[in-house]
């Protein structure tokens, strides 16, 4: 996979990391987490966006689809099933992780 950097298309100052040819609009994680930190109107939305911000730094993915939602107002079936998804074995990861601390 080709990986190369890019200037951010909002802020024009920072790079972002492109990996897909296909991604033309390229927002750096700063520009993308001043949406994501918005406060959220919708009550569904509202309780699907509730975990930790560390989460939305780590994970472009959420990064990526919490963005959107906020640029866009809505999400399709598609993008909400993935986003659950891999919130839940996010968790399962950290209880693993604590797990073995433990030990």
């Amino acid at each position: 996979m080709v990986a190369y950097k890019q200037r951010c298309a909002l802020c024009k100052n920072k790079w972002a990391l492109v990996t897909s040819q296909r991604q033309k609009f390229v927002t750096c994680m700063d520009c993308e987490m001043k949406v994501v930190e918005q406060e959220v109107e919708d009550k569904e939305f509202k309780k699907l966006f509730q975990i930790p911000i560390e989460w939305y730094k780590e994970n472009s993915f959420l990064r990526s689809i919490r963005y959107q939602y906020g640029r866009w107002g809505s999400l399709t079936e598609k993008q909400i099933e993935a986003f659950k998804k891999t919130v839940k074995e996010k968790k399962e990861k950290g209880k693993e992780k604590k797990k073995i601390k433990k030990k």
